[in-house]
């Protein structure tokens, strides 16, 4: 039995849930999965998860063997790695994640430039507006914008961005700009519902924080749509500053209320504390950090 092997499709089955799907992501017959979770528990004497009719559980032996077995591949993984020479040139692979528009508009442009100077390495850009584990997922470097939880990863700052209510010219002209977040009871609101709440939208009056409950026209469910639906007229949406710059700078959409809103939110790259980098990694930092930088000066808000 080859015991790596095995480790690699328990903590697939782990990450995933079920036999069947871990099969599906390995691309192996289901009875050689099945096979080879029996034959590691034979070899430790021990059963490691309970098949149910929809997932697996872990037994007790299974989660103290899931955290020695991740430690392993690890150290595996990086004795490769350090085998490979990825500490002594920038190759290999990189995964990273970010916010989908602000990935979309700032960082995307960024990888390219990058690939284009490193053609040894390869990337995987994973756009969501949910956080991800950068251990269990295996992320190299995510873009998170918001206070940060985790004091455990590594942190460049590069920069902040403000939540603000826009509207178009034409909504504007037609109703008066509200002076107030109290003003908001009487105006048309397009609502997004995207990782904080969309129905409520706090402000700062001086020291003190505060919400006001909106009743939206209109809820959708990406940035994007929120500001294209201001854009058109529809009323007024809420959105970070990244996600209204361009039509902001075409003329097509205008700040209200900036004097209430709250603090802007940071930028950070975030990444685990490895030891020695490698150097693939170190490359993208360096090379990615002042360019996210002179963007967010630039186009979206100062530091």
């Amino acid at each position: 039995m080859d015991r790596i092997d095995a480790m690699r499709v328990f903590l697939k089955i782990v990450e995933i849930g079920s036999l069947s799907a871990a099969a599906r992501a390995l691309h192996s017959p289901l009875p050689t999965v099945s096979r080879k979770i029996a034959d590691l528990e034979k070899l430790l004497g021990a059963t490691l998860i309970i098949r149910t009719n929809r997932n697996v559980v872990l037994t007790d032996a299974g989660r103290q063997y899931l955290s020695a077995a991740r430690d392993i591949l690890e150290r595996i993984e990086e004795a490769e790695r350090q085998a490979s020479g990825e500490y002594l040139t920038p190759k290999g692979d990189l995964t990273v994640t970010a916010p989908i528009v602000f990935g979309r508009l700032h960082l995307l442009p960024v990888i390219g430039d990058f690939l284009k100077a490193f053609p040894d390495i390869n990337m995987r850009l994973n756009l969501s507006d949910r956080n991800t584990s950068l251990a269990d997922d295996h992320v190299d470097v995510a873009l998170r914008i918001g206070e940060l939880a985790d004091s455990s990863l590594m942190a460049l700052r590069l920069g902040r961005v403000r939540n603000t209510i826009y509207a178009s010219p034409e909504y504007l002209n037609v109703r008066s700009a509200p002076v107030h977040p109290r003003d908001l009871s009487t105006h048309q609101c397009i609502a997004f519902e995207g990782v904080q709440s969309s129905r409520a939208w706090p402000f700062q009056d001086g020291k003190k924080v505060s919400s006001v409950d909106i009743r939206p026209r209109l809820s959708v469910n990406t940035a994007e749509a929120a500001v294209d639906a201001a854009a058109s007229g529809l009323g007024l949406t809420r959105v970070m500053s990244y996600q209204a710059s361009k039509l902001v700078d075409l003329g097509l959409l205008q700040p209200v209320l900036e004097e209430f809103e709250l603090p802007a939110s940071p930028v950070h790259l975030l990444y685990l504390p490895n030891g020695l980098l490698p150097l693939k990694l170190r490359s993208f930092l360096d090379f990615t950090a002042p360019r996210l930088r002179e963007a967010l000066n630039s186009q979206v808000d100062p530091t």
